[in-house]
């Protein structure tokens, strides 16, 4: 588990909506709601832009300091989604 399923998913043939669902719900104790689906994928491209202070909403009933939103990087790094991450090596193809 962990990051190489994460890497996996990646590289699977499902939306990246599923693959966050299960990534969140498999690749962490206690699962991340689902409700999170979307702030990650909206943390992911925030972060691929460089927009890495880029506040994103959270879900109703989701706080991160006491507050209802979070950087992108904070999202990124609290939900180990650095596997999503376009990189300079990554070559589109």
């Amino acid at each position: 588990m962990g990051y190489n399923m994460a890497r996996d998913l990646t590289e699977a043939t499902i939306s990246i909506q599923q693959q966050m669902a299960i990534h969140l719900t498999n690749n962490h104790y206690p699962p991340v709601p689902i409700s999170m689906v979307q702030p990650c994928i909206d943390a992911i491209y925030a972060c691929d832009e460089q927009e890495y202070d880029k506040l994103i909403k959270l879900p109703e009933g989701v706080v991160w300091r006491g507050q209802s939103y979070a950087s992108a990087r904070a999202i990124v790094e609290g939900h180990h989604l650095e596997a999503w991450l376009y990189s300079e090596g990554d070559e589109e193809q």
